[in-house]
C-alpha cells in the first residue's frame, strides 16, 4: 500500500513542532532573589517551567480579585498567615487534598480547610542590648508592658502585618480587654515613635536609644551578619507558660493553589515539592527562616539562636483576628 506524500509531509511536520513544556505561573511577594533559585532547582529537576510575578501582597490579591477566571496565576506565594487568611477570605484560593503536605507542615502551620499550606518560618521574639539588661530580666511579651520598661522599649509600627498577627494571636489567648491593656501598656512605655522597620528598632536599641525592641528572627540574622558585633541578643519569651498561648510567636511564608488556576495539579505538584526535605534546605536558608517541614533542621547559624517552644494556636487566627486587632492597636495609641 502507497503511502500518500500529504500524509508524509503531515507525519515529518509533526516531527519538527516543538514540544511545550507544563508551566505553572505564580502570583509571589517574595522578593525574586530568594524563590528565583527554587524555581530553577525545580525546572531542572522536573523540566516544568515556572513563570512568577512579584510583587505586594495586597496588589497582588486585588490583580487575582479583578482577573477572576482569567487569571493566569496557578499559585499564590506570600508572607503572614494573615495575608493568606484574607486570600482565602476573598475566595482567591481552593481547597486542596493532599497526604504530602499533611505530612510535611505541622497543623498549626497550615489552614483547617487546606486552602493553604505554610512553607517556612518566622518567630517574632525579643531582641535586647547586651549591655542594658540581662537576660533574667526579661519573661514574656506581656510583660513589656510592665512600668519597669518605662522609656525602654522601641517598636516596630503597628501598620505592618507582622506586629498586626501577634496582637491578633493575643487576642485569641487574652480577650480584648487584657490585650488592649497590654497594647496600651507597651505605648506607655516606648522611649521614641515606633519604627518603619525591624532593622531600624535594632539599631535603635543596639545605639540606646531603647534597651529592647520585638522583631522577627530573620531580620535579627541579617543584621548581625553584617554588623556582628552589635550588642544585641535574642531572647525567647514565653517560655514558662501553661497557657494554650505559651511559646514564641510563629508566623509563616506560605503559598495556595488559586481558585481559576488553569494547571492546579501543577500547582499542587510545586507546593508540595516547596515543602519537601530537598526544597526546605534551601528555601528556609536562603531568608534565615525555620524549615516548616519538621524533619529538617535549621542552618547553622539560624540554630545557633538556640531553640524554643513555639506557640501552637493555629496561625489563621493572625487573619482571623486582624480587623480587631487593628481596631485595638488604634485604640490603645499605638501608631
Amino acid at each position: 500500500m502507497k503511502v500518500s506524500k500529504l500524509f508524509v509531509s503531515l507525519v515529518l511536520a509533526a516531527s519538527v513542532l516543538p514540544v511545550w513544556a507544563e508551566e505553572v505561573v505564580v502570583y509571589s511577594a517574595r522578593n525574586e532573589q530568594l524563590i528565583k533559585p527554587l524555581f530553577d532547582v525545580y525546572t531542572r529537576d522536573t523540566g516544568v517551567q515556572i513563570k512568577f510575578i512579584t510583587g505586594g501582597e495586597g496588589p497582588l490579591m486585588e490583580r487575582l480579585k479583578s482577573e477572576g477566571q482569567n487569571t493566569p496565576a496557578d499559585i499564590l506565594l506570600t508572607v503572614d498567615a494573615g495575608n493568606l487568611w484574607q486570600a482565602s477570605n476573598l475566595e482567591l484560593l481552593r481547597p486542596i487534598s493532599s497526604k504530602t503536605l499533611q505530612d510535611n507542615v505541622p497543623a498549626h502551620l497550615r489552614d483547617p480547610a487546606n486552602e493553604w499550606f505554610g512553607l517556612s518560618v518566622r518567630a517574632r521574639t525579643i531582641v535586647y542590648n547586651t549591655n542594658t539588661v540581662k537576660p533574667a530580666d526579661l519573661s514574656t511579651y506581656e510583660d513589656l508592658a510592665d512600668p519597669k520598661w518605662k522609656g525602654r522599649l522601641c517598636l516596630r509600627t503597628s501598620k505592618k502585618v507582622y506586629n498586626q498577627s501577634l496582637v491578633a494571636m493575643m487576642l485569641t489567648e487574652h480577650g480584648e480587654p487584657k490585650t488592649e491593656a497590654i497594647v496600651k501598656g507597651w505605648v506607655n512605655n516606648l522611649a521614641t515613635a515606633p519604627f518603619p522597620d525591624d532593622t531600624k528598632a535594632m539599631e535603635a536599641v543596639a545605639n540606646r536609644q531603647c534597651d529592647v525592641t520585638v522583631v522577627n528572627t530573620y531580620y535579627f540574622g541579617r543584621l548581625m551578619e553584617k554588623s556582628p558585633n552589635l550588642p544585641l541578643a535574642i531572647f525567647w519569651p514565653n517560655q514558662n507558660l501553661s497557657s494554650k498561648g505559651a511559646g514564641v510567636h510563629v508566623n509563616i511564608s506560605g503559598a495556595g493553589v488559586t481558585r481559576h488556576a488553569k494547571n492546579p495539579m501543577g500547582a499542587q505538584k510545586l507546593i508540595e515539592w516547596l515543602s519537601s526535605e530537598k526544597a526546605q534546605n534551601l528555601y528556609a536558608d536562603n531568608n534565615m527562616e525555620y524549615p516548616v517541614n519538621p524533619r529538617v533542621k535549621p542552618s547553622d547559624a539560624v540554630a545557633a539562636w538556640g531553640s524554643f517552644k513555639p506557640n501552637q494556636i493555629n496561625v489563621k487566627e493572625a487573619g482571623s483576628l486582624q480587623i480587631q486587632a487593628v481596631k485595638l492597636m488604634d485604640r490603645a495609641g499605638y501608631k
